[in-house]
C-alpha cells in the first residue's frame, strides 16, 4: 500500500510529539529574547559570519535569500500550489498552499516581540526591502513551511530515486542555508533564525501529519 494507515498515523503521532517539543524550546527562547532584546552572543555570531571573505560565499548568501523578498515571495508559493493542481493532485495543492501559513505566523510573532533589527552601526547591513521586527525571521519561517513541505511531497510522491534525491536535497539545502544567509546579510540575529527554525519545523511536522491522515482516508475510500 502507498499509505499504510497504521504506519502513516504512527509517523504522524511521532512528528506531532517532536513538533510540540520544538514549540516548548521556542517558548523558552521567546521569553529569553523578550527580556534580552540585544546581547553579545548574537553580535559575536554575526560579526564572525560576516568576516568570511569569499566572493562565491557572498553571492550564495544573496542568492539563497532572493526567493524570500517581494514580489517573488508572493508569487512562488501560490504557483507551487497551482503546480500540484495542474498535475492532478488537489489534496497536495491545498496543503501546499496551507504551508504558506508560516508567513502569517511570522507576522503575528513579530507584532508581539517588536525586536529591533541589527543596526548598521554595529554590523554590516545589506540594503533590502525589509518589514516588521527582527524576531523571528520571516524568510526562514516561510522557507521551512513552503519549501520544506514541497520537499516532503516530492519525497513521498516522486518515484525515480535519483531525481527525488536531487530535488529534495536542493530544497533541504535551501531551507538550511537561508538561516545563515539572513545573519550574513545583517537582517537578523542568530536567535531570530533559531526561533524560526523551531516554529517552522513544528508547523511543517503538524501539517505533514494532517496531510497523511487526510490522504490515507482519501486513498482508502477510493479502494
Amino acid at each position: 500500500e502507498v499509505f499504510p494507515p497504521r504506519r502513516a498515523l504512527a509517523r504522524g503521532r511521532g512528528a506531532m510529539a517532536f513538533g510540540l517539543a520544538a514549540l516548548a524550546v521556542f517558548a523558552a527562547l521567546f521569553s529569553f529574547v523578550k527580556r534580552n532584546p540585544s546581547h553579545a552572543f548574537d553580535l559575536k555570531v554575526t560579526r564572525s559570519l560576516q568576516r568570511v571573505d569569499a566572493r562565491w560565499f557572498d553571492r550564495l548568501m544573496h542568492l539563497v535569500s532572493w526567493p524570500g523578498f517581494p514580489p517573488q515571495s508572493r508569487v512562488i508559493p501560490p504557483l507551487l500550489s497551482l503546480f500540484w493542481l495542474a498535475l492532478g493532485f488537489p489534496i497536495e495543492a491545498v496543503f501546499q498552499l496551507l504551508a504558506w501559513g508560516t508567513g502569517g505566523i511570522s507576522a503575528s510573532i513579530k507584532r508581539v516581540m517588536q525586536r529591533p533589527r541589527p543596526a548598521p552601526e554595529v554590523v554590516r547591513v545589506i540594503a533590502a526591502p525589509l518589514g516588521g521586527s527582527s524576531f523571528p525571521s520571516g524568510h526562514v519561517l516561510i522557507y521551512a513551511g513552503v519549501y520544506g513541505f514541497l520537499a516532503f511531497l516530492l519525497e513521498t510522491l516522486v518515484r525515480p530515486a535519483h531525481l527525488r534525491r536531487i530535488i529534495t536535497s536542493f530544497l533541504v539545502g535551501l531551507v538550511a542555508m537561508v538561516g545563515p544567509s539572513r545573519i550574513y546579510l545583517g537582517h537578523h540575529w542568530l536567535t531570530d533564525v533559531v526561533a524560526s527554525y523551531l516554529v517552522g519545523t513544528s508547523y511543517l511536522l503538524g501539517l505533514a501529519a494532517v496531510y497523511r491522515r487526510v490522504k490515507t482516508r482519501w486513498l482508502n475510500r477510493r479502494r
